[in-house]
């Protein structure tokens, strides 16, 4: 079908990127984010027109962070960015001359990896992204399965803890407050503050407080064998871990890949997690496990996920 773009909306920078039938970026464009939502259109529009100079293009696919509906046209609500029911389809169609997709960013990320990643060969997968929160996407029977409306796989609203920690959502419990990178942080925070002579590696790499750890502080002294950073990390796989059990009693993956900022600590984030998943699996020891594996594209799946879904039938077909 050719060559499509792809757009990855981050929170400091729009890029866009083409992308052959392989999943090869040939060429990226960058442009800021704005911080208006109009605006942000426009952004989008400038850095797919900076992409696609000298490719003959065939479609755009934008990765957006929020609820998009079936038709992949409208967003119908995005955390981080005033857009309610929002016609991007339309507006950037009317920009760019080409025809859009509009895909959930997660949706796409797991797509790009199942396509072009660690999925590969896979026909039923489950992907997590553990970043700053907790997403996800359903790839069963080789196809991307969003929902009725649009809206599955938004994994880090499941409600893990009855009447815990309140989430940006606005819900309370909701397992991306448990497994996450901000998890991460708040679990050495308060580990540091209750227990500073465990934790010395640890606020030596910051500015010597609780306050002042950072997750690559965490990362840093988990591998210095701190004992406060390696209880974090243990912490935080062993919700992530429950996690994945249950989504095992609903989809029965073949496996789940383990994307977003905290994959790229390897073995010593998923270590920790194998050992969860397998020890919270019902039947564990009398049924098929799912492997759990490490994301291979980076953040670059997203880009390349939302790309290749521009090519792929209208899911309403």
């Amino acid at each position: 079908m050719g060559l499509t773009i792809g757009v990855d909306i981050g929170g400091t920078k729009i890029a866009a990127g083409v992308v052959d039938e392989e999943g090869n970026i040939l060429s990226t464009f960058k442009v800021p984010t704005p911080t208006t939502a109009e605006a942000i259109v426009d952004a989008i529009a400038s850095a797919v027109e900076g992409a696609r100079a000298g490719h003959e293009i065939v479609g755009v696919g934008i990765g957006a962070a929020g609820y998009v509906n079936r038709q992949r046209s409208e967003v119908y609500f995005a955390p981080n960015i005033h857009w309610r029911n929002e016609p991007l389809k339309e507006k950037v169609e009317t920009r760019v001359g080409l025809p859009v997709v509009v895909e959930n960013d997660a949706n796409a990320a797991a797509w790009g990896e199942y396509k072009f990643g660690a999925g590969k060969g896979h026909r039923n997968v489950i992907c997590i992204t553990l970043g700053t929160g907790l997403g996800g996407g359903i790839i069963i029977g080789n196809k991307l399965r969003r929902g009725h409306f649009g809206v599955a796989a938004e994994f880090g609203h499941i409600r893990m803890v009855p009447d815990g920690l309140l989430c940006g959502c606005g819900s309370q419990g909701c397992w991306e407050q448990y497994a996450s990178g901000r998890a991460l942080v708040r679990y050495a925070k308060q580990r540091a503050n209750a227990t500073p002579e465990r934790a010395e590696a640890l606020l030596a790499l910051g500015d010597g407080t609780p306050d002042g750890i950072e997750g690559k502080h965490i990362s840093m002294a988990a591998r210095q064998g701190d004992p406060v950073a390696v209880d974090s990390y243990r912490e935080l796989a062993r919700w992530a871990g429950a996690g994945l059990a249950d989504l095992a009693s609903l989809f029965d993956p073949s496996a789940f890949i383990v994307g977003g900022g905290l994959s790229d600590e390897g073995d010593l984030v998923l270590d920790p997690i194998r050992k969860s998943y397998k020890r919270w699996l019902v039947g564990g020891n009398w049924r098929p496990v799912a492997d759990v594996i490490a994301a291979q594209l980076g953040n670059k799946a997203g880009l390349v996920g939302a790309a290749d879904l521009a090519r792929e039938p209208d899911p309403i077909m």
